[in-house]
């Protein structure tokens, strides 16, 4: 592996120089995380969820380049969040194992699966762009424990053609940047973004079918649309301290879109959250 990284049975090592990387840019790409033969036992099971074998009830399934009324055949971006509750077989699956060890190498011990997801770009979809975000402006900011290790796994090699990731490095250490609905109302639509500004540099992450990127919750990121011949699927498991978790779950935040804060995950939860306490005053 590159750098030293490797891995090492249910866990994987993380080298010194990519331990780095990932405080100095936000993020880092870990090559070999899986296995082919691990790839592809999870893609069978993935190919489930897109053919809808796997009941996704509500606003679990959506479009994350569209609104939520836009027809399912029509969905350019897919968006399946929290498959390992409805397809509980996937607890404690060889990626969440290693993405756990990466997790807690980069952040630190006492880290515990928050969310995970699944993102699939349709062939030949220029539209299937995920704006540019940064993923705390999607979470409650009152948490007391804002450390993250966000993983993407590449089940698709990821390329600047189907729509890598891209990240501006650096952000990490800058304020949080205004965001808006992609759709102009989170009730129509849970995709926020927000904009470049000058001095950004961009930097494309392509990477193999077993890789995976790791990211932290202030990093700028994004990806574009798939101009290839072939699917872009992804899958990430995001890690979080269990104070963290355990403090979004007793204010009713579970990354759900069906739950009724779904429409209050972005930079105003923790005001929205606060009127609610006193009374709605």
């Amino acid at each position: 592996m590159a750098d030293g990284s490797h891995r090492d049975g249910n866990g994987y090592v993380v080298a010194d120089t990519d331990r780095a990387k990932f405080e100095r840019d936000g993020y880092v790409h870990l090559a070999g995380v899986l296995s082919p033969d691990e790839v592809d036992a999870i893609e069978r099971d993935y190919e489930r969820f897109l053919r809808r074998e796997i009941a996704v009830p509500g606003r679990d399934f959506c479009d994350m380049s569209g609104d939520y009324e836009r027809p399912v055949e029509t969905f350019s971006l897919i968006n399946v969040m929290l498959p390992r509750r409805y397809f509980p077989e996937w607890r404690g699956n060889v990626y969440e194992r290693r993405a756990h060890a990466i997790a807690e190498q980069l952040c630190g011990a006492g880290m515990e699966l928050d969310y995970d997801q699944l993102l699939a770009k349709r062939p030949r979809r220029d539209d299937a762009v995920f704006g540019w975000h940064q993923d705390l402006a999607y979470w409650p900011t009152t948490t007391p424990d804002t450390r993250t290790a966000t993983c993407w796994l590449a089940i698709d090699a990821s390329t600047a053609e189907n729509g890598c990731m891209r990240f501006v490095p650096g952000t990490h250490l800058q304020e949080l940047r205004k965001h808006r609905p992609l759709h102009g109302d989170r009730a129509k639509s849970h995709t926020l973004v927000t904009e470049l500004v000058k001095g950004d540099v961009v930097k494309l992450a392509p990477i193999l079918r077993g890789d995976i990127t790791v990211h932290n919750e202030r990093v700028m990121h994004g990806s574009g649309g798939n101009k290839s011949d072939g699917w872009r699927r992804a899958y990430v498991v995001a890690f979080r301290s269990k104070e963290t978790v355990a403090w979004e779950r007793a204010h009713g935040f579970t990354h759900s879109h069906n739950d009724e804060k779904g429409v209050l995950e972005s930079v105003g939860f923790a005001e929205a959250q606060a009127k609610r306490d006193n009374g709605g005053q």
